[in-house]
Order: C-alpha cells, then sequence, then structure tokens
C-alpha cells in the first residue's frame, strides 16, 4: 500500500493530471496531423499530455519525498485578491488604469496580516507608474491613463 508523505504534492498531482486528461479529451476532436504538417489539435494534444506527465511526477514525488501537509484554506487573501480583481474591471474604465492599478495594489496589500502600508504604497506608485508606460504608451492597449481622459 502506498502512504502519501506529501499531501500537497498528492493534490498537485492530482489538479496537473485532471487538466491534463481534459485538455486532451477536449482536443481530440481536433486534427492532429504530423510534426512536420502540424494539424490545429497538435499543440494542444501534446501540451496536455505533458501536463498529465508533470502530475505523474509530481504524484511520484508526493509519495516518495517528505512534505508539508496541506493548510487551510485561508478565505481573507482569496476574498481581497476576488474583490481586486472585479474592481479593476469596474473602475479602469471610469478612473484611469493609473489610478486603477494605485488603488486596487493597496486593496490587495490588504491580503496579507502584516501589510506596511508605506511599502504597499511605494509600491502601488511603482506600479501604476509601470502600468500606464508599458501597457497604454509601450504596447498602445486602449487603456483610459488617466481619469477623465
Amino acid at each position: 500500500m502506498f502512504r502519501i508523505k506529501s499531501p500537497q504534492d498528492a493534490g498537485a498531482a492530482v489538479v496537473f493530471m485532471v487538466i491534463g486528461l481534459a485538455g486532451a479529451y477536449l482536443g481530440s476532436d481536433l486534427a492532429f496531423g504530423t510534426s512536420a504538417r502540424m494539424g490545429p489539435g497538435y499543440f494542444p494534444i501534446i501540451l496536455s499530455w505533458t501536463i498529465f506527465a508533470i502530475g505523474v511526477i509530481v504524484g511520484l514525488r508526493g509519495l516518495t519525498i517528505e512534505g508539508p501537509a496541506i493548510e487551510p484554506v485561508q478565505l481573507r487573501p482569496l476574498l481581497v485578491i476576488i474583490a481586486a480583481i472585479v474592481a479593476f474591471g469596474y473602475l479602469v474604465e471610469r478612473l484611469g488604469l493609473a489610478i486603477t492599478a494605485a488603488l486596487l495594489t493597496v486593496l490587495a496589500g490588504y491580503a496579507r496580516r502584516d501589510v506596511s502600508l508605506w511599502e504597499t504604497l511605494l509600491l502601488a506608485a511603482g506600479l501604476a507608474v509601470f502600468s500606464v508606460a508599458l501597457f497604454v504608451y509601450g504596447l498602445s492597449q486602449p487603456f483610459p491613463a488617466w481619469w477623465g481622459r
């Protein structure tokens, strides 16, 4: 009988294998082709079986190497991050990318218990400038950079 020595690895293995099998199943109706003439299903099928193989390797690791137990689900970080993602979709058109990125970085910072307001504000300012520079000016994405634009 097998004994699971690392529950985290065993859980991750199950997730990898389910995702790999689901991808292989959903991509099975696409033409596979050959390496020389790849069909539309070639890459998804190869990728799905690779993910499944990673799951098998991680599962074997979970059976052979001692690891930590699975920690209980922390609701605070989960809810704060989901709220930040939903708020981004709602606020980006109204406040602009810079203000939205700054506000939501501060909001997401409170997912941690020992949040430092000074560090979070510095990170928010940096991410706001970086986001505008990259997405609005560098990649010409159709985001309003600032409020009122």
